[in-house]
């Protein structure tokens, strides 16, 4: 080769070599759909078959109604999202058609008080919703100019139980004409757009130290003042309603976005600090907490006592019948939890049922999606966004330690509902508002690393 021809190639050479493009990946995002609808349409011909021997009739509706919901969420992604994670949806999706089986297995065990067609329409709704969020919100940043009218929509929004009777003990259902919410639900989601907004705002600021009491360097006199304010909110929140999940979700909340913003694990000391302190105070002074401790402390007292087995003796006779593989989708005893459809217990169904096996495999699902949470939210850039992200995931994971630790035998029971799994309008429209927020900060993330702006 003449020398002339090699000074011709060295430059092409030397070139640095095209960026590559980020790939979207939702066809792996429709392929894994598919496969979340197939397998809630198996479960519910599962509990067909183990209970009368046949198909049960509507599980073509079942699994078109499923389809369509997931396939309108898709598009919507594709369209509008087409850089978001391609795991948060299918997640989203398998959860919430688990929850339309087992609330559909222990309708059988109450023939006359059908819930299962009720969620599907609050999954409609929250579906809805979800391609709502994703298609109308271009871009994450703007919900920061609305932090302060979060806030206040979040504060009336807890105080609004008060004003009604309560149910199981505790004031937080909005009741009229036959319909009810629960406007925590809505709430969180509200906290923790307002968190992130101030934290971004004031990270600076709280991460100034200020004085330190035995190992715990605490920040500046001047900027304690919100983690207070938030605990005492959550006092009040659990004196007044009688909630205890709620409280500790709202506070357990803000510690962590905390945490996240400064960097200083003296937040988290100050964090749990607080939070024991109000619970063990209201625990000795709120009776109907204080009966949740107790049956927490000695759950199998009431058989002692003679009166037979209580919630959470219940619970544990589940687990323990479920062992390592389960009895089957619709063999399992769950009649000894009368009102699991519409609470925590519906836990303990899956465990019977499921087994430590599909137990495990639920806590994963929800593992993934905190931690694809999380990932989106640490690409970000901009403080606000990763604060959301965050905050976000940490309420699902909040929520699932709650429960899970309460229908154990971990913590006292708290009574909220397990997410996508449990009978609830609110909840169920949440976690999908969750999804959307989390699926849009996702695709800002990666819009970032590939050069695209939003659209």
């Amino acid at each position: 080769m003449t020398r002339a021809g090699a000074e011709a190639i060295a430059p092409a050479a030397d070139a640095p070599a095209p960026a590559a493009r980020l790939a979207r990946r939702r066809g792996v995002e429709l392929t894994l759909i598919l496969m979340a609808v197939l397998l809630s349409v198996y479960g519910y011909c599962a509990v067909g078959l183990a209970r009368t021997g046949a198909v049960p009739p509507g599980a073509a509706g079942y699994g078109a109604g499923l389809g369509v919901l997931a396939l309108l969420a898709h598009g919507a992604v594709r369209m509008r999202a087409p850089y978001a994670d391609p795991l948060l949806l299918p997640i989203g999706v398998l959860l919430n058609g688990i929850g339309l089986v087992l609330i559909y297995r222990l309708d059988l065990e109450t023939p006359g008080d059908r819930a299962a067609p009720t969620q599907l329409v609050w999954s409609t709704l929250g579906v809805a919703l979800f391609a709502f969020v994703v298609a109308a919100l271009r871009d994450h940043r703007v919900l920061q100019r609305y932090a302060y009218v979060s806030v206040v929509g979040a504060l009336a929004l807890l105080t609004l139980p008060i004003l009604f009777p309560a149910v199981n003990g505790a004031r937080i259902w909005i009741r009229i004409a036959g319909f009810s919410i629960q406007p925590g639900e809505f709430a969180k989601v509200l906290l923790a757009v307002f968190f992130a907004a101030y934290l971004a705002a004031n990270r600076t600021a709280l991460a100034y130290a200020g004085r330190r009491i035995w190992f715990v360097q605490l920040p500046a006199g001047r900027v304690l003042g919100p983690v207070v304010a938030i605990w005492l909110l959550s006092v009040v929140v659990l004196v007044l309603e009688r909630d205890l999940g709620t409280s500790l979700l709202f506070f357990g909340l803000f510690v962590v976005m905390l945490y996240v913003a400064t960097g200083r694990t003296g937040w988290i000391a100050v964090g749990l600090l607080l939070a024991a302190l109000g619970a063990v105070a209201v625990g000795w002074l709120e009776p109907h907490v204080h009966s949740r401790v107790e049956d927490w402390l000695h759950p199998f007292a009431s058989i002692e006592a003679g009166r037979g087995p209580n919630q959470l003796a219940q619970s544990l006779f589940s687990f323990a019948a479920g062992g390592l593989l389960g009895t089957g989708l619709g063999l399992g005893h769950s009649t000894l939890i009368g009102f699991a459809v519409k609470s925590d217990f519906v836990l303990a169904t899956a465990g019977e049922e499921l087994g430590l096996a599909g137990l495990s495999a639920l806590f994963l699902l929800y593992g993934l999606l905190v931690e694809r949470g999380y990932r989106a939210g640490l690409a970000l850039r901009d403080p606000f966004g990763r604060l959301l992200a965050i905050g976000l995931a940490s309420i699902v994971a909040l929520q699932v330690f709650v429960i899970a630790g309460g229908v154990t035998g971990l913590i006292p029971l708290t009574g909220m509902a397990m997410p996508f799994l449990a009978q609830g309008g609110s909840s169920v429209v949440t976690n999908w508002a969750i999804v959307a927020l989390l699926i849009r900060v996702s695709d800002s993330a990666r819009r970032q690393y590939d050069g695209k702006a939003a659209p």
